[in-house]
């Protein structure tokens, strides 16, 4: 009888789509407490430069503002963040999510994450996580709450003992710390809400924040007439 994983945990198979990673250097953070604000918000961001928009479910709003965004907005690559448990990730995929982010993650939503046939991230903070996720497979992860554990420094430090484990780091990063994370060569991507204030949001304000997403755009590569990720189809593959 073959031997149990050292870990103790099921091995599972990771799903054959591409990287969040992959989609954008900067993907938005968005909190949304009234879902009718999603759509006009995620076209400013569209507009900006950035196409891949993480809406998390922290509020009751979260699904059904994935669910609009991906009725009404379909030059955006649309994800759902916050996801805790299996039915939040059943929840996320019947709303439309081409993308899943955790905070953290457990045994049981993994698997759940792995079997959705989406690009997941699931995340991590520190190094023996990480190594958690590897042995499952899975070398792309969220790293979170970045500046809090460690930032930059910690990032940099994991890069030769960890060299398959590529992050997009998220939780306190500004404009001013971005370029420094994508500079990393295990970070290909951040994320975060600074391009979304929560003042603007209420407002309306979209101008505002399309002035914002096109500055985070900038700074990452992506504004529109560089190089850009390809979409995603309804299964999480890229169109060709």
């Amino acid at each position: 009888m073959p031997d149990a994983p050292a870990s103790g945990l099921a091995t599972s198979s990771v799903p054959a789509a591409p990287s969040v990673l992959d989609l954008a250097p900067v993907v938005p953070v968005v909190t949304l407490y009234d879902a009718d604000d999603a759509v006009p918000l995620v076209r400013a961001l569209v507009a900006g430069g950035l196409p891949a928009v993480e809406i998390t479910l922290r509020t009751p709003a979260g699904l059904d503002a994935v669910r609009a965004v991906t009725r009404d907005v379909p030059d955006a690559i649309v994800g759902a963040g916050t996801v805790l448990t299996p039915r939040q990730v059943s929840g996320a995929l019947d709303a439309g999510a081409r993308f899943l982010v955790s905070p953290g993650c457990t045994d049981g939503l993994l698997t759940a994450m792995l079997g959705s046939g989406v690009p997941v991230l699931p995340g991590v903070a520190t190094a023996s996580e990480a190594m958690a996720l590897l042995e499952r497979g899975v070398g792309d992860m969220k790293f979170f709450p970045a500046e809090a554990a460690g930032g930059v420094r910690y990032l940099r430090s994991l890069a030769a003992p960890l060299p398959s484990a590529r992050f997009c780091a998220t939780g306190g990063i500004d404009a001013a710390r971005a370029a420094d994370y994508l500079a990393l060569p295990n970070v290909p991507c951040v994320g975060g809400s600074w391009m979304v204030p929560a003042d603007a949001v209420r407002a309306g304000d979209w101008g505002r924040i399309e002035r914002l997403a096109r500055a985070a755009a900038a700074a990452g590569g992506t504004l529109p007439g560089a190089p850009e990720p390809g979409p995603v189809n309804s299964a999480g593959a890229p169109c060709r």
